[in-house]
């Protein structure tokens, strides 16, 4: 085997002068032929000198050392100087290199890095005593990783530090005896030349081993196996060097080296320019059987020619898509060269800047001074910045905003009263005080001929419709609306605008709001003002007094913009829920319309002219198709949706008329042609056939039979005792031979009747069911009618989730109804004592109920009034002396607080004292101090209507709050006997009077 090592990178050929006889190639000529056609090699123009080996008839390689002139250059003959060195199986003991990527394969070159300095001069040391070769031996990875995953647990450097034992246990037991060619630096040029096999360690450092030179096994030259074997291995190079260029270098780089070839040779050569990973090329440089390492060769070049075709297909996609972007590019430039040249289409900048003055013009007039002249600035600074530089998309952006505000634009307000009031009206029931300000706020704009802004908050629970007046009073006014919300905010950036030098500058909400509603005095609702949020940010709410305050929004001034903005004109309707959530400094600047909530009736008629209506033209149900009685309403809004708003008696609604579209649409799917044989029952529940018969008891049967057999099996008792139980049974007025059921056929002249009911439905309601009549062949159909009513309610939307507030028909002693404030609106709230036991001289208060600390304090305050009261009423009584007393506030698991207790407490005390109970239908509210004196409370409105809810009669308020009382609707107050007290005094003869209704 012939290998050469030039001394220059053209010396890759020549006519070798005393060259020893060579040995016959089984594929050289082939093979030669194809690879260095492939390569391109070119005849060298100079002296060359190289290593060769030979294989021996026993197997052994010798190396000469050949010095020889290329035919062709200024000597045409030369003498050949050959000195023997040392043969290779001489080597028993070599220096151990590890490779950490690839192993060396006989026949090939490899340069590798030697970091050791004690292992390089060893090299160095060996190759000066004519002993220039080592044994080159794959490091094996680590223990538990994956050779297919590429990581960086292992560099370079860490394996160069391996040393003696632990790199020998390292190396894989075949390497291969390489030729020490050059060391140049750190840099060693290693010849593969034979197998080795390690055997043991002999020194650790430099590591030296002992091995045993292997040979391949013996092979037929002549198997037609193996011929064929490796004839596919040169077709498919030959295939991979026509696709792959990267196969082209490797070629034209190893068969200076390679020399003839041989099946052995050929195996290598396919493995070692591959790239397979290192496990499989050492799996073929341990195969020493030359059938199979074949077949793994062929195996490695077959992948190469998968991964060399997808390779292709993504370089030709890639190449197809930058061509087509390429000539997209291309043909946009020529267009707009030609429009240019044509006059057909000026450049980008005197567009923009048409664009500009265009959209500017209509606002010309009304536009401030000092707002056209920035524009006037920033469009002369656009012309002369590059439109590919930054500033230039940062100028045009902020010319876009500048021109697209409105600028003194402002709609036309409709200040007609009658018009207002009507739409108001139509959009919401009740809500008289908001209504109220509004006409007010038309009024006084119709007078002066023009309207200010004004600063609106709408403060009550969920779901009373502050959000959706404020888009009604936006119809009424004739004004364009805008709604955002700062719930959670905390970012000033969202109300005042970042400054542009940032990166994804944008205007605040405001500048925003003009730009989308297009004109300067809308009605901006800023929704959940009460949840502002803070970060790191800033303080929005400090940021919404500049907006909201009359006195700065006149110029209110956006970061983005710079520039001032009149938005004294805007009307803001703010909405919260809590009013002590709001920071003051804003609530200052706002004027506070109180939403309490809807009472019952308010209730009702929301729902049977708003939202009934709503919610049935959203399931496309017809109004003859369902009918809600008030009781239905009435028994949803008391028992399902008790709270302030109406939002969850909507969704009740909803639900109601989903399950009715789902029930029509189930029985129109079964409401086929009604045949002898085919009448079906409604899959969605039990039924109750009804059959009207026209004919006497003895063909009653023979009807029936005609009934579908899954119907008749399981209802047929159920229908006979309908017939005869609801007296539908008739006499027949014309005489037949037989009863036949409603058909579609022409002859038929007897009527029969066939009714399908749902059983939960009372039988009242059937007469509303469909009917379907058949006489004389003629068919009429009526739409079914859906009846909701208290009995059937629970059909629809569940069983009750609230019920009577009132526990008890006839309060015992201790028990006291109390009124107290909730998110839901309000509630009564029953106080109850207990005596537990007599302790002398050690009485005591137990307080239950999860209450919260003011609440605590006023049950102690409770305890000394009561007992001071009762002393005074009974000098003589020991009893808070000398008792152990409980209070409790159901429900236990409702966290209450609040100090309007006081009253109710002290009347539950003095009720156990005196072993007396107060009278039934009175509640009582109310904050006491310690003289007795009865101080305001409030929620008058909502505590008014819980009481109303449970059948009270009479109430106790604070004197304070009867001008809170006196301000409720007439509905809210009809029927109640009211007391307003100043002092406990009153209250103890109101609760204990004798007169105990």
């Amino acid at each position: 085997m012939l290998k050469l090592l030039s001394s220059s990178s053209s010396c890759l050929r020549g006519r070798l002068h005393s060259l020893p006889s060579w040995p016959s190639a089984e594929l050289g000529s082939p093979v030669l032929r194809v690879l260095g056609s492939l390569a391109g090699l070119t005849r060298p123009s100079s002296a060359c000198r190289a290593f060769y080996s030979s294989d021996s008839g026993d197997g052994s390689d010798q190396v000469v050392e050949v010095e020889f002139m290329v035919a062709g250059t200024e000597a045409e003959s030369s003498s050949a100087i050959v000195s023997t060195n040392p043969r290779p199986e001489d080597y028993l003991t070599v220096i151990a290199l590890p490779l950490p990527h690839r192993p060396l394969f006989p026949g090939f070159y490899m340069p590798i890095y030697v970091k050791d300095p004690k292992l390089l001069a060893a090299l160095q040391e060996s190759r000066k005593r004519q002993a220039p070769y080592a044994g080159a031996f794959l490091l094996k990875d680590k223990p538990g990783t994956d050779p297919s995953l590429v990581s960086g647990s292992e560099t370079d450097k860490n394996i160069h530090e391996l040393k003696g034992k632990e790199l020998f246990n390292r190396l894989h037991e075949v390497g291969t005896l390489a030729q020490i060619s050059s060391i140049q630096g750190d840099q060693v040029v290693l010849i593969g030349h034979r197998r080795l096999r390690i055997t043991e360690m002999v020194d650790e450092e430099p590591l030296t081993v002992k091995v045993d030179h292997l040979k391949d096994k013996p092979y037929n030259k002549d198997d037609d196996v193996i011929k064929a074997t490796s004839f596919e291995v040169i077709s498919t190079l030959r295939d991979v060097l026509k696709i792959s260029s990267l196969w082209r270098d490797h070629v034209q780089t190893y068969t200076q080296h390679i020399g003839d070839f041989n099946f052995p040779r050929l195996a290598d050569f396919g493995a070692a320019i591959s790239g397979a990973n290192k496990l499989q090329s050492q799996e073929v440089l341990e195969e020493l059987d030359v059938y199979e390492r074949l077949k793994l060769t062929l195996e490695l070049v077959k992948k190469e020619i998968e991964i060399s075709k997808i390779q292709e297909s993504i370089a030709k996609a890639i190449e197809e898509k930058i061509s087509g972007e390429q000539r997209r590019y291309l043909l946009n430039e020529q267009l707009k060269a030609i429009k240019k040249e044509l006059g057909l289409e000026t450049d980008d900048k005197t567009a923009l800047n048409d664009k500009f003055r265009e959209r500017l013009e209509p606002n010309r007039e009304n536009c401030p001074p000092h707002v056209l002249q920035v524009i006037e600035e920033e469009l002369t600074k656009l012309q002369l910045l590059e439109a590919s530089s930054s500033e230039f998309n940062v100028t045009r952006n902020y010319l876009d905003w500048l021109t697209s505000i409105p600028w003194g634009n402002y709609s036309d307000e409709n200040f007609d009263v009658i018009r207002a009031q009507k739409i108001l009206d139509e959009d919401h029931y009740g809500l008289t005080d908001v209504k109220e300000r509004i006409l007010e706020f038309i009024a006084v704009g119709k007078l002066r001929g023009t309207s200010q802004g004004k600063i609106i908050c709408f403060s009550g629970p969920p779901g009373v419709g502050k959000t959706s007046i404020g888009r009604s009073i936006a119809r009424a006014l004739n004004r364009n609306f805008f709604r955002f919300s700062v719930g959670g905010l905390s970012d000033v950036a969202e109300i005042k605008g970042h400054r542009r030098t940032y990166i994804g500058a944008m205007p605040g909400k405001m500048v925003q709001c003009l730009k989308n509603v297009g004109t300067a005095n809308p009605l901006v609702l800023i929704d959940e003002i009460d949840k502002l949020g803070t970060g790191h940010a800033g303080d929005p709410a400090s940021a919404l007094l500049e907006l909201l305050d009359p006195e700065q929004n006149a110029n209110f001034l956006d970061h983005y913009l710079d520039v001032p903005i009149d938005l004294s004109k805007v009307l803001f309707v703010c909405t919260a829920n809590v009013v002590e959530m709001i920071p003051h400094p804003l609530l200052d600047r706002m004027e506070v319309i109180s939403i309490a909530g809807y009472i019952t009736d308010e209730k009702m008629h929301i729902a049977r002219d708003y939202l009934e209506k709503t919610v049935r033209d959203a399931c496309g149900i017809q109004p003859e198709q369902v009918e809600v009685t008030d009781a239905a309403l009435l028994a949803l809004i008391e028992n399902y949706c008790r709270e302030a708003g109406v939002r969850n008696l909507q969704k009740h609604i909803e639900k109601i008329y989903r399950k009715i579209a789902l029930q029509i649409v189930r029985q129109g799917a079964s409401h086929e042609p009604v045949v002898a044989d085919q009448i079906q029952s409604p899959p969605d529940g039990p039924a109750v056939v009804e059959v009207q018969l026209v004919d006497t008891d003895e063909t009653q049967a023979e009807a029936v039979d005609k009934l579908d057999q899954s119907v008749v099996a399981s209802k047929n008792q159920t229908a006979a005792e309908s017939v005869e139980g609801n007296g539908h049974k008739q006499i027949p007025e014309t005489s037949g031979e037989g009863v036949t059921i409603q058909t579609d056929l022409p002859d038929e002249s007897t009527v029969a009747e066939v009714r399908v009911a749902d059983a939960d439905e009372p039988v009242d309601s059937k007469d509303a069911k469909e009917t379907e009549k058949i006489q004389e062949g003629e068919t009429t159909k009526t739409v079914e009618k859906v009846l909701v009513d208290s009995s059937n309610l629970d059909h629809f939307v569940g069983k009750p989730v609230f019920h009577a507030e009132r526990i008890y028909d006839q309060t015992p002693v201790g028990v006291v109804m109390g009124l107290a404030w909730t998110a839901m609106g309000g509630s009564t709230l029953y106080i109850e004592t207990t005596q537990i036991e007599e302790a002398e001289g050690k009485g005591s208060l137990h307080v239950t109920g999860q209450l919260g600390d003011v609440m605590k304090e006023s049950t102690q305050i409770a305890h000394t009034v009561a007992r001071a009261i009762l002393l005074d009423k009974e000098p003589d009584s020991t009893f808070f002396a000398n008792s152990k007393l409980h209070l409790h506030v159901p429900a236990g698991a409702t966290p209450k607080d609040g100090p309007s207790a006081g009253c109710t407490m002290i009347t539950s005390m003095l009720s156990v004292a005196m072993k007396k109970p107060i009278r039934r239908d009175l509640a009582m509210t109310g904050e006491v101090t310690l003289t007795g004196r009865i101080l305001p409370i409030g929620g008058v409105k909502e505590k008014t209507i819980a009481a109303r809810r449970s059948e009270v009669k009479t109430i106790i308020f604070p004197a304070a709050n009867r001008r809170d009382f006196d301000e409720l609707a007439p509905n809210v107050k009809e029927g109640l006997d009211v007391h307003f007290v100043d002092d406990y005094s009153q209250i103890f003869n109101l609760a204990f009077s004798d007169d105990q209704n």
